[in-house]
């Protein structure tokens, strides 16, 4: 039987949200709740969900079924849990979802509540949310909104307050961490430059423009203070500046290994994906980084199977890890995502089987090789 103002907390998907389950934890905590590991002791259960793929979003349909079934077939009339779902489902749920008592936006629940950090070899730092790009194969933008930069001063304070607590190392989190920063009034004091261009210094053939960031500014800042390791998630090619490159090299303790996902090596399937740059882009920014940046290493995501991905564009993908050296790649099958532009205007035409293939030619190549 669960015992009173006891919370079971599950959080899926990404670092995001794992930053953002710290705050819940607070949040609740502060309203006389003792968190607990396992569920059936909790009579209070929030889900922090994820909707990145169709298969992360019926994980969350899977667990509120098992306790509900549980409960069910309990024959104590009283066993039934308080069920509240938070996280990226919420606002693209059309109805209310069976077995959920209450749905709960995450902004609801303020960046001034203090996060409960019970990891301490890293604190995540949340620095905006939302995104503005518009990839078409992702949810993100629908789920999360447009992006929305918390005020720099927040965030150092926030960093202050970590290192107080012994953190040595902090992560900088946001869907698109150097676009940080556009959507702020103050970002004119920073003294930024719009220099224009794609990553590769021009004009992007895809039409992109970088846009003013002042993600290079507070990087520097951060990693001017008592920090071992300073890492940000994630970036994107087309966003990542001279300046960025410049800040990454003056401060040996910004992390050397880059997550830059490049997702397709084939400038057809890049378009398509609306991913604003080449193939040619990528690894000239890549250059750039590592001649600017000794010992830097990359890891990077790969989507395998994107609608228009035949053979040769695949091989394209191939060429680019071969050429970039990825320390680690995260490959993911693609599938079609309800909500998102991809789903809507392409088939998805490529079987599985080849999909897996393909799947196993990278990972051979990237996650196997010998280091």
């Amino acid at each position: 039987m669960p015992q009173k103002n006891k919370l079971y907390l599950k959080t899926f998907g990404c670092a995001q949200n794992e930053s953002d389950s710290e705050r819940i934890k607070t949040y609740y905590q502060e309203r006389g709740y003792e968190l607990v590991q396992n569920w059936k002791e909790a009579n209070l259960i929030v889900i922090n969900s994820c909707v990145i793929r169709e298969s992360a979003e019926n994980r969350v349909y899977g667990l509120i079924d098992k306790i509900r079934k549980a409960e069910s077939a309990s024959a104590n009339a009283s066993a039934k849990r308080r069920i509240i779902l938070t996280g990226c489902l919420v606002p693209i749920s059309k109805k209310t979802i069976k077995g959920v008592d209450e749905m709960l936006p995450i902004k609801k629940i303020s960046f001034k509540v203090e996060p409960l950090r019970d990891k301490k070899r890293a604190a995540l730092i949340t620095i905006s949310s939302g995104c503005n790009n518009y990839c078409s194969y992702c949810i993100v933008p629908y789920a999360r909104g447009k992006e929305i930069s918390r005020k720099m001063e927040t965030i150092l304070k926030e960093v202050d307050g970590a290192i107080k607590k012994g953190f040595e190392e902090v992560v900088l989190i946001g869907q698109n961490v150097n676009s940080y920063g556009a959507d702020l009034e103050e970002s004119s004091i920073f003294n930024l430059s719009a220099k224009g261009g794609s990553v590769s210094g021009g004009q992007s053939s895809m039409g992109k423009k970088r846009i003013k960031s002042a993600f290079p500014k507070l990087l520097e800042e951060v990693a001017k203070k008592n920090l071992k390791k300073v890492s940000f998630i994630s970036s994107n090619p087309w966003d990542f500046s001279d300046e960025l490159i410049e800040v990454i090299a003056k401060y040996s303790n910004i992390d050397r290994l880059l997550h830059l996902p490049f997702q397709s090596g084939d400038d057809k399937v890049l378009k398509n994906m609306n991913r604003g740059y080449t193939k040619q882009e990528y690894l000239d920014l890549v250059e750039k980084i590592k001649s600017k940046v000794p010992g830097v290493k990359f890891s990077t995501d790969i989507i395998i199977g994107f609608p228009g991905e035949d053979e040769v564009a695949f091989q394209n993908t191939v060429d680019v890890c071969k050429k970039v050296g990825f320390e680690i790649a995260y490959l993911n099958k693609y599938s079609p995502r309800r909500g998102t532009v991809s789903a809507k205007l392409y088939k998805d035409e490529i079987p599985m089987s080849e999909k897996k293939r393909r799947w196993n030619i990278l990972n051979d190549l990237v996650n196997k090789k010998e280091k």
